[in-house]
């Protein structure tokens, strides 16, 4: 199976949308991102799940710039698009009960005729200071493990019982309603983080997607943990798909490419990242192939303006991912 390709979008997450301080322009700069996405072939867009920006460096950056709420924008690009995949990479379990999410996640299933993927995770240290800030626990690694766990079950029971029940430690339903559950069958497709080794295990049990972070050599590593999960649980590793992000900048040379990759992304991270010439770039995909990547996600640098990230994922798309396809 070929190798497929999407895009992070610019949602605010990174300060992306820092130079643009009309929301309304950034907003239709953003989802203009995604059209292009589209537009140029690509699998799937994916949104960054925060109530403020962060920096790459895992820092909470209090600021004041504009960021779109993920499962609301969700809901909109539902609209602004018509056949590219849509979804989180990934929810914060802590910003939202799992009944509800269920609820609408099934809605924007429906909204966008059956191109909904839902992403989930325990949420970052990073966004610790946010949880607070708005009146949400954020309570202990092995502690938000076990929440996900039970969120993931009250997900799969919403989508699939027709009056829900649940009794878990941290979450309990009782003939919770859920219609319409979504267009896709037997369920909406659930994406679960995959960067700790619970989460991992909780991909082999229940996913139908795992996203983990990293070089290929690391990722190779996360993919045979998971395997191992799989194993251990009785699950066809093949059946879980298997995504991964880079940082990627294409330039007519790889000098010109390194040249606009920001100070966050570390001089080992960039050996291996999507920055270059398009032969360049090509290359590099075969390490993220031999490692068992299924789904790269092109997360364009933070400092760049959203035309040329446009112009980027257009040529990515006719320079690379075409090439790639057709065998050159």
């Amino acid at each position: 199976m070929p190798l497929k390709y999407s895009v992070l979008l610019p949602n605010g997450a990174a300060r992306e949308l820092a130079g643009i301080k009309d929301p309304v322009e950034a907003y239709e700069a953003m989802t203009h991102v995604a059209q292009t996405a589209e537009d140029a072939g690509f699998n799937a867009v994916w949104l960054f799940d925060a109530l403020w920006p962060i920096d790459l460096s895992g820092v909470s950056l209090s600021s004041q710039d504009t960021l779109f709420e993920c499962w609301t924008t969700t809901a909109a690009l539902a609209r602004d698009t018509t056949r590219i995949r849509i979804g989180q990479i990934v929810t914060c379990n802590a910003f939202r009960h799992p009944a509800l999410l269920a609820k609408m996640a099934s809605t924007v299933d429906v909204i966008s005729h059956g191109r909904l993927t839902v992403g989930i995770g325990t949420g970052p240290t990073v966004i610790a200071s946010q949880c607070r800030a708005y009146g949400y626990d954020y309570p202990d690694a092995p502690i938000r493990s076990h929440q996900l766990r039970e969120a993931i079950l009250i997900l799969l029971a919403m989508w699939t019982q027709e009056e829900a029940v649940f009794e878990g430690q941290y979450y309990q339903i009782s003939g919770a309603i859920n219609q319409p559950k979504g267009v896709q069958r037997p369920h909406i497709p659930l994406l679960i983080d995959g960067n700790e080794q619970t989460t991992l295990k909780l991909a082999a049990e229940y996913g139908n997607a795992c996203n983990v972070l990293g070089e290929p050599a690391a990722l190779k590593h996360k993919y045979s943990a998971l395997k191992q999960h799989c194993e251990a649980v009785g699950r066809n590793y093949e059946s879980i798909h298997r995504t991964a992000g880079s940082v990627c900048i294409i330039e007519d040379t790889d000098e010109q490419a390194l040249a606009k990759l920001p100070d966050t992304v570390g001089a080992r991270m960039a050996m291996s990242a999507l920055v270059g010439s398009p032969a360049t770039i090509r290359e590099r995909i075969v390490a993220y192939e031999d490692a068992g990547v299924q789904e790269l996600v092109l997360r364009f640098p933070e400092t760049m303006d959203l035309d040329t990230i446009r112009h980027m994922i257009q040529r990515f798309g006719q320079e690379v991912k075409e090439q790639a396809m057709s065998g050159v």
